[in-house]
């Protein structure tokens, strides 16, 4: 497993797969890691410093692929019936009547989220820490009969989580380690993190490498079998990686194929495992094909579009069904292309002739949202890099950047979530951080933060100067956290 070849032995010339990895860098799409699998060997593993293969990235909601898995396992083990009603495997976790059409709701329509919708997002119900309690006694509208409409459903893909717990005696993760991941050889330093009352996330936080996650795919994809043994059977794999149920509603084309159990239908006959902020798992049985994709694209609409779409339009489209003669120039073009990949970083002027003017300025902010008091620029002697210093209610942070490229530190805020999400913390704690700055204009600079740890997430920060005055900007898209800095602050020199 992981042996390497080249993209001509896999079939594709290794100047596809340069001009794939050109345009992904000339998008500015913010890529971690990239491998593509043909058979059994890696043909291509790039990794956008400081990004490595040991470094164990979430994969959001992949998990649900994770947590269906583990449920065929208890099917194929007679311990859940697909077709018996969710509620009532969990009789203990229901206090009121439950709607008729929810009291109805089978396994089987949970695992192809045809439910009979209206969810909670748990992330704003801070009073309740149990998400399967939460679903069950969640006050709904009257509700459409479940297996009708597809509606994605991410609380309903926790509930189903919560039953491979209740039924195996064993956490989500355990028990597919105990059945799979150890069998692979892989997954020896992933983890899953857990709800605020302690249950496995098992919608969204499967934390593994990438080389992890291509071991699952080949699993899957070879439905149920590793290195010619039979690790789970073949049956429940070819259902839940078919198309169960019509995903039309959705709206990103590459996914309207149809959903099978907690699986996406592609293009070209092939399925996905899909998480948040482009976790991409693309198998294409047809091709015995397999891609692996990790970023943090939230906040951009178009990522999706641009990563796959030249993945299929590109890759899939010239890949031949046997290998091409060695092209030592295109290797070499491949070489050079991927010779440095680092993480995107906001790109602008590299001076202004405000820097001097505003170093060590002191601005007092009148109220904001962000409840920050006061703020000032550091900049080093050369300009190139220096410090964002400001008060908010936490005291006095200060964030460090550079021009033009990232530096890495921890990020000041404290109080974000660790091993529970949800969960303030007191430790101390604070998530690894990407931080650059550009002159966006002479009078203009903006502050790109990226969070790299457990969680993932990104703020763009733009301060514009006239006269006396500073405005600022803040933007972020990150779940459930960076929430203090969203909105804008109107500023003045401190006299």
């Amino acid at each position: 497993m992981f042996e390497k070849i080249t993209p001509e032995q896999a079939g594709v010339s290794s100047r596809e797969v340069a001009k794939f990895i050109r345009l992904l860098n000339k998008r500015n799409i913010p890529m971690h890691s990239l491998l593509m699998m043909k058979g059994d060997k890696l043909f291509a593993e790039y990794y956008w410093a400081p990004f490595h293969k040991d470094f164990n990235h979430r994969e959001y909601s992949q998990t649900k692929s994770f947590t269906s898995v583990a449920v065929g396992l208890l099917w194929e083990d007679g311990l859940i019936d697909l077709d018996r009603p969710m509620a009532e495997y969990f009789p203990e976790k229901i206090d009121t009547t439950l709607p008729p059409h929810l009291a109805k709701q089978t396994v089987r329509e949970m695992l192809t989220m045809t439910t009979v919708g209206e969810c909670a997002r748990w992330f704003d119900e801070h009073d309740e820490p149990d998400r399967t309690h939460l679903y069950f006694n969640l006050k709904r509208k009257p509700g459409r009969a479940a297996g009708t409409i597809w509606d994605y459903d991410s609380a309903g893909s926790q509930v189903l989580s919560n039953l491979v717990e209740k039924i195996s005696g064993m956490s989500t993760f355990d028990f597919l380690n105990e059945r799979i991941f150890k069998h692979l050889g892989t997954f020896r330093t992933a983890e899953m993190l857990k709800t605020r009352n302690g249950d496995g996330w098992g919608d969204s936080a499967m934390i593994c490498t990438a080389r992890d996650i291509m071991s699952f795919a080949r699993f899957v994809m070879n439905y149920g079998t590793w290195e010619g043994k039979r690790l789970m059977g073949e049956e429940y794999l070819r259902l839940a990686t078919s198309k169960q149920k019509d995903n039309i509603e959705y709206d990103r084309h590459i996914f309207r194929q149809g959903y099978g159990y907690q699986i996406w239908r592609t293009e070209n006959n092939g399925f996905c495992f899909y998480g948040m902020g482009s976790q991409y798992t693309v198998c294409l049985p047809d091709l015995d094909l397999i891609l692996v994709c990790n970023a943090d694209t939230q906040g951009m609409a178009h990522a999706c579009d641009v990563i796959l779409g030249m993945f299929f339009d590109i890759v899939v489209e010239s890949m031949g069904s046997s290998p091409l003669p060695e092209d030592k120039a295109a290797e070499d073009v491949l070489a050079e292309v991927t010779r440095d990949l680092k993480l995107v970083c906001i790109k602008g002027g590299e001076d202004s002739p405000l820097r001097d003017e505003i170093n060590g300025t002191v601005y007092r902010c009148f109220d904001n949202p962000q409840g920050i008091k006061s703020l000032f620029f550091r900049f080093d002697v050369d300009g190139l890099s220096g410090e964002l210093h400001y008060e908010n209610a936490q005291g006095a942070k200060v964030l460090p950047f550079r021009i033009n490229e990232n530096t890495f530190c921890k990020f000041p805020q404290l109080g974000y979530s660790q091993d529970r999400g949800g969960l303030v913390t007191t430790d101390g704690s604070m998530y690894d951080a990407a931080v650059s700055a550009a002159w966006l204009q002479e009078d203009k600079i903006g502050i790109r933060v990226q969070i790299i740890d457990r969680y993932f997430g990104n703020g763009d920060w733009i301060f514009a100067f006239k006269g006396d005055n500073l405005t600022v900007r803040m933007t972020k898209s990150a779940e459930d956290f960076l929430d203090e800095y969203v909105g804008q602050i109107v500023a003045v020199k401190e006299k």
